[in-house]
């Protein structure tokens, strides 16, 4: 089994809106804003390589699928679809994969599974061979959004995902298309029902903790729906992660892929042993 980190279309995004009740001051100091009040984000992706003789990719990142006012909009950089050219990289293209595991279906995470915007034509779904897995009740949270994150979801894209017949919806701790190879755990505090994957000793920590900066514990996101919550699920998954010696997974920050997560002798996280992409990290 083969890690790597795959860069997707990055975001620039406002910083408050990121660091939630933190205050400028402070979460400046971790990334500086630019003239707009924005920072860098990453949409990274995992790919797994031969795991049990299959390509795995977790998420898609945000992709190039918004039409060019709205690419503006949310403050996607590039044009064009940068996934496509990461898994290239790696050797694979995305007809090669065969899982595809989604945290949830906020656009940043499931636009990459869509084809690069191209004007008059409908959306189209990338990955035609592969198993696209996720968790049953963010998938019904995606039927019936709240007003609140409604614009977060892509309105196509879940009857094209049924439609292509290769659907996987799940409900505990493991998927038909991956068997155990795969271990499922939940969080409620972002959106309900984000489904937050571990494979290799790596766990891919989706919008439970963004980045290194988002692992203290009062630090959320203005994007969150229930920011208190999400503070005690991320103390209950980094204790877990710390006891087990799980790497965490960031899909978000832009200038770090995995970490170790550490405690000081005052109880706060941190990380440590930061690595700033995979390339083929073999895992026996």
């Amino acid at each position: 089994m083969k890690l790597w980190s795959l860069v997707g279309n990055s975001q620039q995004l406002d910083g408050g809106a990121m660091f939630g009740n933190a205050p400028k001051a402070l979460w400046s100091r971790w990334i500086a804003p630019d003239a707009q009040n924005r920072i860098p984000l990453a949409c990274r992706c995992l790919l797994v390589k031969d795991l049990d003789g299959r390509n795995v990719l977790f998420e898609t990142g945000i992709g190039a699928f918004f039409e060019p006012a709205l690419r503006e909009r949310y403050g996607v950089v590039e044009e064009r679809h940068v996934l496509l050219d990461s898994l290239a990289a790696a050797g694979v293209s995305h007809e090669d994969i065969d899982v595809v595991v989604l945290s949830h279906l906020h656009f940043d995470h499931a636009g990459g599974l869509l084809a690069a915007w191209q004007e008059g034509q409908p959306p189209r779904l990338l990955f035609p061979k592969a198993t696209y897995v996720v968790g049953a009740e963010h998938w019904r949270r995606a039927e019936h959004p709240h007003p609140r994150d409604r614009a977060s979801f892509i309105p196509e894209l879940q009857q094209l995902l049924l439609d292509s017949g290769r659907l996987e919806l799940v409900e505990g701790e493991h998927s038909k298309a991956l068997g155990g190879a795969v271990r499922f755990s939940y969080s409620d505090g972002h959106t309900p029902g984000l489904m937050l994957a571990e494979v290799g000793g790596v766990v891919f920590c989706a919008d439970l903790i963004p980045g290194r900066f988002w692992v203290h514990l009062p630090i959320t996101m203005g994007y969150d729906r229930w920011p208190e919550k999400l503070i005690d699920e991320k103390r209950a998954f980094l204790d877990d992660k710390l006891a087990r010696d799980v790497r965490l997974f960031f899909t978000h920050d832009h200038d770090c892929a995995m970490a170790r997560v550490i405690r000081d002798e005052r109880g706060r996280y941190g990380t440590a042993d930061e690595q700033r992409e995979l390339t083929g990290l073999v895992h026996a």
